[in-house]
C-alpha cells in the first residue's frame, strides 16, 4: 500500500497533558527536521485535546505528512448524530489527521468494542480518507492454552473489511505495558500466521498489508524487534512519551529498513521470553480484563 518501508507510531494515550503534549511533538518534529530523508513513517497519536495543538506545531516546523504525520487514538463509527462526547473521522481529518487507531485492547476491555464495532470504524475511517491501525492480539490464558491462531483469525475476519487498506498492528494483550514481550520464534510464528491469514479474508490476490508489533517497545529493543521477518514496524506506547527514546526507535526503524534494501545482516539478539517472567505478564493480562482506573490504568 506504499513506498514506505516502515513504520513508527507513538500512541501517547491518556498520558501527557497538553502543554507536555505541545513540548513532545516540537522536541520529536526538531529531532525529525535535524535528521536526513528517513525511509520511515513516523506518525504521533496524541490524546483529543492535543490535536490541533500538535497539528499547528507540525506546519510551523514545515513537516510533511510523510515525514511526521498525525494520528489519533480512536473515532466514532458514524459521521454525525446525537453522540455526546464522541468524534467522528471526519472531524479528525479536518483537523489535520492522517491515522487513527482502532480496536486497541484498552478500547476492547475498557469500552467493551467488539469486532463488529471496530469494523464500523474501519469503515468510517476509511471513508474520512483516514488510514486505520486496526490491532489485535491475544490475551495470556489464550496464548497458553493454544488459542491464539484462532483469536488472531477471529478478530481478523470481524474487524477487517474485505478491501481493508490499512495497516494492522499484532499486540499481545499480555504484553502490553509488562515489560515482557514474544520470543523471537514466537513472533516469527505470530507474524507468519496473520500473513497467512490476511489473504484469507481481504479481497485481494497480492495483499501488502503492513503488520506492526506493539507491547513493550523500547529503544533498547528496536532493532532486533524491526529486524524480524516480515514486520513493517513498531506500535510504541510509554517510550514514545519521551523524545530521545521515540527518536532512537525512528533510527532504529531506518537502520533495518537500510540494511534490508542493501541484503547487509540484521541483528538478531531478542529480548527474553515471557517464560523468563511469567508472574509480571499473568498480572499484567489479568488487570487488563478490568476497566482502567486511577493509577491502576494499564500502559504500554
Amino acid at each position: 500500500m506504499s513506498t514506505v518501508s516502515k513504520y513508527v507510531i507513538g500512541n501517547w494515550k491518556m498520558q501527557a497533558r497538553y502543554d507536555q503534549g505541545i513540548q513532545l511533538a516540537r522536541d520529536i518534529a526538531s529531532g525529525l527536521a535535524s535528521l536526513p530523508p528517513l525511509p520511515v513513517q513516523t506518525v504521533i497519536c496524541p490524546s483529543y485535546t492535543q490535536l490541533h495543538g500538535v497539528h499547528t506545531v507540525l506546519e510551523k516546523d514545515r513537516l510533511t505528512p510523510q515525514q511526521l504525520a498525525l494520528g489519533a487514538q480512536d473515532c466514532y463509527p458514524t459521521p454525525s448524530g446525537p453522540f455526546t462526547g464522541d468524534i467522528s473521522a471526519q472531524m479528525l481529518a479536518d483537523l489535520g489527521v492522517k491515522y487513527v487507531i482502532l480496536g486497541h485492547s484498552e478500547r476492547r476491555q475498557n469500552h467493551q468494542e467488539t469486532d463488529a464495532i471496530v469494523r464500523q470504524k474501519v469503515k468510517a475511517a476509511t471513508a474520512a480518507g483516514l488510514v486505520p491501525v486496526v490491532c489485535v492480539g491475544e490475551h495470556l490464558t489464550e496464548r497458553n492454552e493454544g488459542r491464539a491462531a484462532s483469536v488472531l483469525a477471529q478478530q481478523i475476519e470481524g474487524s477487517l473489511t474485505r478491501d481493508f487498506k490499512g495497516l494492522l498492528a499484532y499486540e499481545p494483550v499480555w504484553a502490553i505495558g509488562s515489560g515482557v514481550m514474544p520470543s523471537r520464534k514466537e513472533l516469527v510464528h505470530k507474524i507468519r500466521l496473520i500473513q497467512a491469514l490476511l489473504p484469507m479474508h481481504l479481497m485481494a490476490d497480492d495483499v501488502d498489508t503492513p503488520i506492526l508489533y506493539g507491547g513493550s517497545v523500547t529503544s533498547a529493543q528496536a532493532l532486533p524487534i524491526l529486524s524480524v521477518p516480515g514486520l513493517g514496524g513498531v506500535l510504541v506506547g510509554s517510550a514514545s512519551l519521551q523524545a530521545k527514546s521515540f527518536l532512537e526507535i525512528i533510527k532504529a526503524a531506518a537502520t533495518v529498513a537500510e540494511r534490508e534494501a542493501s541484503g547487509k545482516p540484521l541483528p538478531k539478539r531478542f529480548p527474553p521470553s515471557p517464560a523468563k517472567n511469567p508472574t509480571s505478564a499473568k498480572n499484567k493480562d489479568k488487570a487488563a480484563s478490568q476497566p482502567a482506573t486511577g493509577k491502576g490504568a494499564p500502559s504500554n
